[in-house]
C-alpha cells in the first residue's frame, strides 16, 4: 500500500498558506485549502471588535462555519497534515468543521500553526471531539516564520 500524504490548511492572512506549500513540498504531499463558503474580509478578522464574524464565532464553541469545497478522496490519505492560525488560544471554529466533515478513523493527523504570538494552548484538546476517537493525533507545532530548513526538519521526524 503506498502511504499517502495530505496537507489540508486553513490561512486568513497567507501566513499559514506559506508553510502549508512548505510542508506539502517537504512531505512531497498533495494539498488542500479549506475556503469558508462567506470568505473572511477585514473587518471579519478584527478580534479587536466583540462583533466581528471571527469574534462572535470564537466565542461560540458551537460556531461551525461552511466550507465551500471538499476533499474529494479523504479516504485515500494515511497522513493528514491540518494547520490554521491561532485565533484566542485555539484553532478557528472553521476547523471543527473540517474535521466533523470526514472519517478521520485511523488516520494520523499532525496539526501545526501561524500564531501571532502565542502557542498551541489547548488547541488540540478542543479539536479531538470533532474527531474520530481512532485518530492518532502527532504533537503538533506552532510554525511563525520558520525557514525551509526547520520546516524539512520537522516534517522529517514523522517518517512518513
Amino acid at each position: 500500500m503506498n502511504h499517502k500524504v495530505l496537507v489540508t490548511y486553513f490561512s486568513a492572512s497567507g501566513s499559514t498558506a506559506k508553510v502549508a506549500r512548505q510542508i506539502a513540498k517537504a512531505a512531497q504531499a498533495d494539498i488542500f485549502e479549506i475556503l469558508p463558503e462567506t470568505p473572511y474580509t477585514a473587518a471579519d478578522l478584527d478580534w479587536q471588535n466583540k462583533n466581528s464574524r471571527s469574534s462572535v464565532e470564537m466565542t461560540d464553541a458551537g460556531s461551525r462555519p461552511a466550507i465551500a469545497t471538499r476533499v474529494d478522496n479523504m479516504e485515500d490519505y494515511d497522513t493528514v497534515f491540518l494547520g490554521f492560525p491561532i485565533w484566542w488560544y485555539v484553532a478557528p471554529t472553521i476547523i471543527n468543521t473540517f474535521l466533523e466533515s470526514y472519517d478521520f478513523s485511523g488516520k494520523t493527523i499532525i496539526p501545526f500553526a501561524t500564531s501571532g504570538g502565542s502557542g498551541f494552548g489547548r488547541t488540540v484538546e478542543v479539536l479531538k471531539p470533532s474527531c474520530s476517537d481512532t485518530a492518532c493525533w502527532q504533537t503538533g507545532k506552532v510554525l511563525n516564520g520558520s525557514s525551509e530548513k526547520a520546516v524539512d526538519k520537522w516534517v522529517q521526524g514523522f517518517n512518513l
